[in-house]
């Protein structure tokens, strides 16, 4: 217990959002991920952010935070809560009026991004929070773990799209990653943002206070 602490207590985040699938996919590789990934919140005394449900990836994330004792928020539209659609959201539940507002809202709630492997819901989720990155949006640091090479094509299309000149070169580092989640965790400890979004965020911020305004006048019709 006194190693947990010290670990938290030298952590700069406090709340960790998970982008995933849905899905187990084929491999044992990805479901032992993910399990890995929930330990390491749990040891390191960090809450789960994410999209609500307890199926797939999500679910083995959400559950293994929650059975450690960490808070899970599940941010969740009103239109997936049915359990047949996404199964028993664990920890709280956050409900919000569309897809558009969930992904607002696990940003708002977050310290941080973190990606396992996942389709499209996954892949759309990790490259808008890089691209807010890239505008100065926010500078949270953003990573992926790399499950068996998952995302190695990914990685390659990012150093093609730099050497076409598509992408700087600072701004490919905005994305961290590593083979395991004990490893991502540790670079996005260390993570520098590579930008001054200092005004762009202020921004942000501000259109994120109008928002959950109303947001909360949307859930409650």
């Amino acid at each position: 217990m006194e190693e947990n602490k010290a670990v938290n207590s030298s952590s700069r985040f406090k709340r960790v959002c998970v982008f995933c699938g849905s899905s187990s996919g084929k491999r044992n590789s990805y479901r032992d991920a993910a399990i890995e990934l929930g330990k390491e919140l749990v040891s390191r005394r960090l809450d789960l952010v994410y999209g609500g449900g307890s199926v797939g990836l999500m679910g083995l994330v959400s559950h293994e935070v929650h059975r450690g004792g960490g808070h899970v928020i599940g941010i969740i539209p009103k239109t997936l809560m049915s359990k047949e659609i996404t199964g028993e959201t664990v920890g709280e539940v956050k409900p919000v009026a569309d897809m558009h507002q969930r992904k607002a809202e696990m940003a708002r709630h977050s310290d941080c991004f973190i990606a396992l492997p996942g389709g499209y819901g996954t892949l759309e989720e990790l490259l808008e929070v890089i691209t807010w990155a890239q505008l100065g949006i926010h500078d949270k640091p953003v990573g992926l773990i790399n499950v068996d090479g998952y995302y190695n094509y990914l990685l390659t299309f990012l150093d093609k799209a730099v050497d076409d000149g598509f992408i700087k070169p600072s701004q490919r580092n905005i994305i961290v990653s590593a083979p395991t989640a004990r490893e991502l965790v540790q670079k996005l400890e260390e993570y520098v943002p590579m930008h001054d979004g200092v005004v762009a965020k202020a921004r942000w911020e501000a259109e994120q206070l109008e928002l959950n305004s109303s947001l909360q006048n949307e859930i409650a019709r």
